[in-house]
């Protein structure tokens, strides 16, 4: 539903005297400078510094390069495919963009501010029911002060409790009009923005929900008032950047809730500096997490296709209409950019350039203040913003890094464990062999995380781990969020660990992931020395049927796989590597042509 704590949108005199307003994306395809300096003081602002050509790019796109500014339709719910009016793709998803807020809101023009709105595709209906069950008696419980932001979708107040345990309290109250609710998706946002505030707000990082009222004309969501200001003022404030070591301690914050949200089953889809505000003045103060208009729960396996967020944190497969919890990652990557070195790393003049530049172009990572900046560092941010969602790291997994590595910060169950493990249990015994190979060339760095993650499943006393121990972790960290994304299901989908247990070695080869290991520097050795390993523990002759039964492809990718096994009838390495994950009839057909 837009910014919780959204602020008054600032102008500034450009050199020829015109007029420009800082937004946060532009609503359609027209020139929108963002302007160099903040209003009323002369700390630079975020740098606009275009990204570089990805031509030779050692991140190549997982989408092909004719898809450039249009987006590929996905078999993801949610919007209809009878929405559009020309055949995908269309020529930019700044068009889906006014379309969907015409759609959401009823009005032919959209707003000129603020994140991109979800799909929709209800038309406005006067007889919506905006009852929402909430408290009736603001007035008598709140005294409602000063407004002190203005957000996409509503506005937020200082307030103060008149009575009970909020007593003189003071508070922040988001204002939402039900006269702009003229869509049932309008409305649902607000319940599920709710119901998603109610259910996370007992993390340390994430803004607390105190009540939600309503009256005839209003909804009224009553949280703590985050009286330091937002990241992105913190920013501008020291000159642009922050210092390593600083911005590790920003970047923990984030990654910490945001681990948090996805083990709920919760994408909050709109992550960005002005969404994380400090609790106090004090350079010490925690961070919290607001702004859940555009989140939404997420089953384990499912993926959305809305396009939703802001322009400059938009990650490529939500520009694509197939995403997941992968896309929040690629947000803290930009974030993690902008903090190190004061620019963004993809930038353009409207909201299309940014697209191309999201899709097409690479981050600089050589100009300065690069070459300062530790190796460590860049290689963190790097495996953020890989194009590949399947390579990123998780938010679990990203508090391990190299960089961020301390004992001070504790580590997070991954619902990634589990998607892996759950195919594991599922994978042939060829597939078993290969990944338990792959599991013994882990790096120390590796390990760390996932020692990390078998020490949360509280193994027993042999030292092995049963779907019990899966089950227990999994209802340890639950929440009504976590009921309500379905995330307890994959459970499921885990039965045969009733009947058998998991060591430590045998769980890394199954929860271990062949995409995210490529992303490595030093993959390729990785590889080499699990061959080595695969060669003599698990090769064996295996014919091209026999393979393709394997990958569950069909005859036509049958000439691909010939070139995976050698003339001893053994996989090759280049065919173990390729085995490891996986390949579909399209993929082999693309490889073959």
């Amino acid at each position: 539903m837009g910014q919780c704590y959204g602020k008054t949108i600032p102008t500034v005199r450009d050199s020829d005297g015109t007029t420009i307003t800082t937004i946060t994306s532009v609503a359609g395809d027209s020139d929108h400078p963002l302007p160099a300096t903040p209003v009323n003081n002369n700390v630079p602002s975020v740098k606009n510094t275009p990204a570089r050509s990805s031509a030779n790019s050692p991140w190549p796109s997982p989408y092909p390069h004719g898809v450039v500014a249009g987006v590929t339709p996905s078999p993801a719910r949610s919007t209809p495919r009878r929405f559009f009016k020309r055949p995908f793709p269309p020529p930019s998803p700044a068009k889906h963009i006014k379309a969907s807020l015409a759609r959401r809101f009823g009005h032919a023009k959209p707003p000129t501010e603020g994140p991109i709105p979800e799909d929709g595709t209800a038309e406005p209906d006067q007889s919506l029911d905006k009852n929402f069950g909430y408290n009736k008696n603001f007035g008598a419980k709140y005294e409602l002060g000063k407004e002190i932001g203005r957000g996409h979708f509503g506005h937020t107040c200082h307030a103060k409790g008149k009575k009970g345990d909020l007593k003189d309290l003071p508070l922040a109250v988001k204002i939402i009009s039900k006269a702009k609710m003229t869509t049932a998706i309008s409305i649902e946002d607000v319940r599920r923005e709710v119901k998603i505030l109610k259910a996370l707000s007992c993390h340390k990082h994430l803004v607390k929900f105190h009540d939600a009222c309503e009256d005839a004309n209003n909804v009224y969501i009553v949280m703590e008032l985050c009286e330091g200001g937002e990241l992105l003022d913190r920013i501008l404030s020291r000159g642009g950047k922050y210092s390593e070591d600083d911005a590790k301690l920003i970047v923990v914050q984030i990654l910490s809730v945001v681990a948090f949200c996805h083990l709920q089953g919760v994408v909050h889809r709109d992550l960005k500096p002005e969404n994380f505000l400090f609790t106090s003045r004090n350079e010490d103060a925690d961070m919290k997490l607001i702004d859940f208009g555009l989140s939404d729960f997420i089953r384990p396996d499912e993926r959305l296709n809305d396009i939703v967020g802001s322009a400059y944190y938009v990650a490529p497969e939500v520009l694509h209409r197939s995403y997941s919890l992968e896309a929040d990652i690629w947000s803290i990557g930009v974030i993690t950019y902008i903090l190190l070195c004061g620019s963004r790393p993809f930038w353009a003049r409207t909201e299309s350039g940014i697209f191309r530049a999201v899709l097409r172009a690479d981050p600089n990572f050589e100009d300065l203040p690069w070459p300062s900046v530790s190796p460590e560092a860049k290689d963190f941010v790097k495996r953020l913003l890989n194009k590949d969602y399947r390579k990123r790291m998780t938010a679990a997994q990203a508090l391990t890094h190299p960089w961020l590595r301390s004992e001070s910060h504790p580590i997070p169950l991954d619902i990634l464990v589990y998607k892996l493990v759950k195919s594991y249990l599922h994978a042939t015994p060829l597939k078993r062999a290969a990944l338990k190979a792959l599991s013994k060339a882990l790096t120390e760095d590796e390990l760390v995380y996932l020692r990390a993650q078998f020490r949360l499943m509280e193994p027993s006393k042999d030292g092995r781990v049963s779907l019990e121990n899966f089950k227990m972790a999994l209802i340890g960290n639950a929440t009504d969020a976590m009921k309500e994304s379905r995330v307890p299901d994959i459970l499921n989908a885990m039965a045969t660990l009733s009947y058998r247990k998991l060591d430590f070695e045998e769980f890394c080869a199954a929860a271990i992931s062949t995409y995210q290991l490529e992303a490595l520097e030093g993959w390729e050795q990785i590889a080499s020395v699990a061959f080595e390993h695969f060669e003599r523990e698990g090769n064996r002759p295996i014919s091209v049927e026999e393979l393709a039964r394997e990958l569950n492809v069909g005859p036509t990718a049958h000439s691909i796989l010939r070139d995976w096994i050698r003339s001893d009838g053994k996989l090759s390495l280049l065919g173990y590597t390729k085995f490891l994950h996986g390949v579909t009839l399209r993929s082999a057909h693309m490889r073959h042509h």
